[in-house]
């Protein structure tokens, strides 16, 4: 899963993409790396990100959502939203997946209004907002108290008529970095939940901080914990460099 974000305050890439030509040649890019989904946000979810209207959002994502749908007819996007009126419309502009950072927490017709369009759904873990998210990061057992989550929001999406459903652990998202290492440790548990699994470790804080390195220095432990991931059960990369994590799957995939 190829990321595409159309904000100017994501944490790595944000800004990059200022116009049609930026956006269609990055989605023929991540496209002819091997990227199965282009994942398109334009809400920023990092620690402490500016809050934006429902109407901005809408402007930054539907056109792209567009574009892509009409110059790549075979893509399969994703839209990155925790807002059932921003899934609602993207696909209706041409997006096949909803990608929701909430799991369905921060808009109650979400499940309703993903059944509705019938397409596949990403449930991920956070507690509270995007903007207080940190502020949330006690547990019992992080990744017990995770399968707890998923069981209960799992079926509570099947009853709303969702049946479609990935799930992703939220790296990053109401964790600490030590509960960041301690999932991934033990992720193959989650499939016990038996859905396919995301995972979203790009050049994330709990590598570059740990290495003492920044964002644009962290391919390669980027690389190095998607394999782990991957190693452990996971079906689904949602990385900012498309050609490296297909390599990755590839020669993972030799040892099976």
């Amino acid at each position: 899963m190829g990321i595409m974000n159309v904000t100017p305050d994501s944490f790595f890439d944000g800004g990059n993409l200022k116009s049609n030509a930026d956006v269609l040649m990055k989605a023929e890019t991540m496209l002819k790396q091997g990227a199965t989904f282009i994942d398109i946000g334009g809400y920023s979810t990092r620690p402490n990100a500016t809050d934006v209207a429902l109407e901005q959002e809408l402007k930054r994502v539907i056109p792209v959502v567009a574009l892509i749908s009409e110059k790549f007819p075979e893509a399969l996007i994703s839209i990155d939203t925790f807002r059932s009126q921003v899934a609602n419309e993207a696909v209706l502009a041409g997006a096949h997946m909803v990608n929701d950072v909430s799991g369905g927490q921060m808009d109650d017709a979400m499940f309703t209004t993903v059944a509705e369009l019938k397409v596949p759904y990403v449930l991920m873990h956070m507690r509270g907002t995007p903007q207080a998210m940190m502020e949330n990061c006690q547990y019992d057992d992080v990744t017990k108290d995770l399968i707890y989550y998923f069981s209960e929001r799992l079926s509570m999406a099947h009853s709303a008529g969702i049946m479609d459903v990935i799930i992703d652990p939220g790296f990053g998202f109401s964790k600490q970095m030590e509960q960041n290492f301690e999932l991934l440790q033990k992720l193959e548990l989650l499939q016990h939940l038996d859905k396919p699994v995301l995972v979203g470790l790009s050049r994330k804080s709990m590598i570059y901080k740990t290495l003492g390195i920044t964002p644009d220095e962290a391919l390669a432990g980027t690389i190095s914990l998607n394999t782990i991931a991957l190693s452990k059960g996971a079906k689904i990369l949602r990385v900012h460099d498309v050609k490296e994590a297909v390599q990755s799957i590839a020669l993972l995939g030799q040892m099976s």
